[in-house]
Parts: C-alpha cells; structure tokens; sequence
C-alpha cells in the first residue's frame, strides 16, 4: 500500500520538474513505468495545449502532437465524460480512427495500461494514464486489482496538487480587462446567442453589440468570436456556469 509521505512529495513539491518527477517515481514502485499527465483549467480550453508531463517515448509524443491524434484519441473523448477508469483494451479502439492510432502507438511501445479521468471543482479537467510493459488480460487484471485503490490516490493528489502549476502558467499570460457591458456579452456568446439576440437581450443595436465584440476580440488577439470564448475561459474571466447576468 502506498504511504502518505510518498504522495505528500507530490502536495510539497515546488516546481513542476520536482511534482513530476515524485510522479513518475510513484507510478515506478507500483510496477507503471509509462505515465502520461494531461490537464485544464476548462474543458473549453485549448487540448492541444494543456498542462502536460509524459515519460511516454519522445518520438511518440511527437508523432501525436504532429498527427493531432488528441482529435480521435478515445481515452481523451472518455475522460470528457465519464469519472470511470478506462482499462486499454482492443474494444476500447474499435473504431477504425481509433483502430488506427492503437496501431500506430504499438509501433513505438506495446504496453497495457489504464487511464483516468479527472474532474476538479470549478471545471478543471483532465486524465492520468499508467502503463506497464504488455501483459496478458489475466495479469494486469491481477495487477490492477493489486494497485487499483493506490492508483486512485495518487491520481487525486496528483490532480489536485498540480493545480498550483497549472494557474500559475494561465497567470503568466497578461489576463485582458473586459468593460461591464463587453463581461456581459461575452457571457451571451457562451450561451450561444448570436448578435441580433443579444441586440434583443440587452436593448443594444446589433452593430453595437458587435462592435463590442471586435473590442473583445482585439483584446484577446484572436480572430473570431468563439476563439475568444475560448481564451476567456482557459484565463479563467469566465466559467460556464457564470449566469448570463
């Protein structure tokens, strides 16, 4: 069984070089020498660029952020939705993209392994994987079941203290001012409104409403309107479950 002093190296660490490399000597004494570490502050933000640490092969992890193989990734459509572990198995890839890319990963590494999903109480998401050298079906089932408790803590305390890392990354980028009246249309935006309806919403001509719009989207240097939903969410201006008022 896992010591609480293993996994306060985690919740003490002061960098990120010393909270990944606490994790990657957690998951080692379990038997999971694979560890791939992916988070958000917002599932709306950006998941080609979240706060990730990996001793997965370098030369796979560059084949898949060049390939943008997150956008057909099983494990990563499940830890959207879903707080169950999802154990690698054939099935898990039976769509043909999916069968793809289990192919594609078996050409840099055959292992078995298991990924979880992580959900954080103001919308942070994201998912933990721990892998081991490939077995067969009967003995990593043993050897899940062995670790299965222990790999849940550590996906807890790992979550919740790399939380501190993660916010100070999005802090390091300048976080833009947003007017009242610019705070209440961006809200409109997330809500799916366009516009004309957000003109209607709050008694503003629609050109107003849009020139409200170019603001926001020049302080945020993006080009369109959704991009910049999405930058104010990952700065943390907006959450979805902000009202619309």
């Amino acid at each position: 069984m896992i010591e609480l002093s293993q996994l306060m190296r985690l919740v003490d660490a002061t960098s990120e070089v010393a909270w990944s490399g606490a994790l990657f000597d957690i998951a080692h004494q379990m038997g999971f020498g694979g560890v791939m570490y992916a988070a958000l502050l917002s599932k709306h933000a950006n998941l080609e660029h979240p706060f990730l640490y990996s001793n997965y092969p370098k030369a796979w992890r560059d084949h898949y952020d060049a390939a943008k193989l997150h956008s057909v990734d099983p494990t990563i459509r499940h830890c959207m939705n879903s707080v169950l572990p999802l154990i690698w198995e054939p099935d898990t890839f039976r769509h043909a993209d999916n069968h793809n890319l289990y192919d594609e990963s078996r050409q840099f590494v055959k292992r078995s392994g298991i990924t979880f999903p992580m959900h954080g109480c103001n919308g942070e998401i994201g998912m933990i994987s721990f892998a081991t050298e490939e077995m067969d079906a009967e003995e990593f089932s043993a050897h899940l079941t062995h670790y299965m408790a222990d790999l849940s803590l550590v996906r807890d305390y790992a979550f919740d203290s790399s939380l501190k890392f993660i916010k100070a990354r999005s802090h390091a980028e300048p976080v833009p001012h947003l007017t009242k009246r610019e705070l209440e249309v961006i809200k409109w935006v997330m809500a799916g409104k366009s516009s004309w309806e957000i003109s209607r919403i709050t008694d503003c001509a629609e050109a107003t409403i849009n020139f409200h719009i170019s603001n926001i989207r020049q302080k945020f240097n993006v080009n369109t309107r959704q991009q910049a939903l999405v930058k104010a969410i990952a700065l943390g201006i907006i959450t979805p479950e902000d009202p619309h008022r």
